[in-house]
């Protein structure tokens, strides 16, 4: 019986080793909504003037774009999306900012017609991890509470394609004034409950390579549509789309 006993308790001492090494070399899951000494909430972000100076810590969503030592790019955190614009940024470091990448973004707030947005920035790359889930706003279209999802990943159902200029058949322009090609960005409307929207596959993000360019391509007047993307602004909500689906 003692020797029974005497195994139990090896076992269970042996067990719970275990356990606590596992625990002591887990990294645990980052928490995006907890900031580093000295950088701002989101809603002290959106609380700066513009032109003042701010400090952010966010996670790479998508990168829209890299030239000459800067980048493009769309972030967000647990409360909150931020538009990088033109970050200082070495084509090496580009290549390590893959979706859920944390970094920490200093810069100065601006407004480019409604898009406000963190320019002549620079960063550096953190530990950590995290991909915001997709927030839908099919039902805040239209209402003063959209603008605070602005730059944050979202969905948009069942809206409708309505003609890209008015007397015409086509589903989408390349260019807003349809002065573009092949490879430029592609804008269409979409209508929801008798309101039209005009929508945009930013070429930059999305190039003519891509599905959701294709995608738009191929729509057609009165088609019924669900799409994901980036709440963009640009003087009133201007979507850059990522991806379309026909119902």
């Amino acid at each position: 019986m003692k020797t029974t006993m005497k195994k139990v308790f090896a076992l269970l001492f042996a067990l719970v080793f275990v356990m606590a090494f596992a625990a002591c070399n887990n990294t645990p899951a980052d928490d995006p909504s907890v900031k580093s000494e000295g950088v701002m909430t989101h809603d002290e972000y959106i609380a700066a003037a513009i032109d003042d100076e701010v400090v952010i810590e966010a996670y790479v969503q998508a990168k829209q774009s890299w030239w000459d030592n800067k980048a493009t790019i769309y972030a967000q955190d647990a409360d909150g999306a931020y538009f990088i614009y033109n970050v200082a940024c070495s084509e090496e470091d580009y290549a390590k900012l893959e979706k859920g990448a944390k970094i920490k973004v200093t810069g100065y707030k601006a407004d480019f017609s409604g898009e406000i947005e963190i320019a002549d920035g620079t960063f550096e790359l953190l530990e950590g991890n995290y991909v915001a889930p997709i927030f839908d706003v099919t039902s805040l279209l239209g209402t003063e509470d959209l603008i605070k999802h602005q730059n944050e990943y979202v969905a948009f159902k069942g809206m409708t394609v309505e003609p890209a200029a008015e007397g015409s058949d086509a589903a989408f322009l390349y260019k807003w004034d349809g002065s573009g090609q092949d490879g430029d960005d592609l804008y269409f409307n979409v209508s929801l409950n008798g309101t039209t929207y005009t929508f945009t596959v930013e070429s930059y993000l999305c190039d003519n390579t891509t599905d959701v360019y294709a995608a738009v391509k191929n729509l057609k007047v009165g088609d019924v549509i669900d799409m994901e993307g980036f709440l963009y602004w640009y003087a009133g909500v201007n979507p850059h789309i990522t991806a379309v689906t026909v119902k």
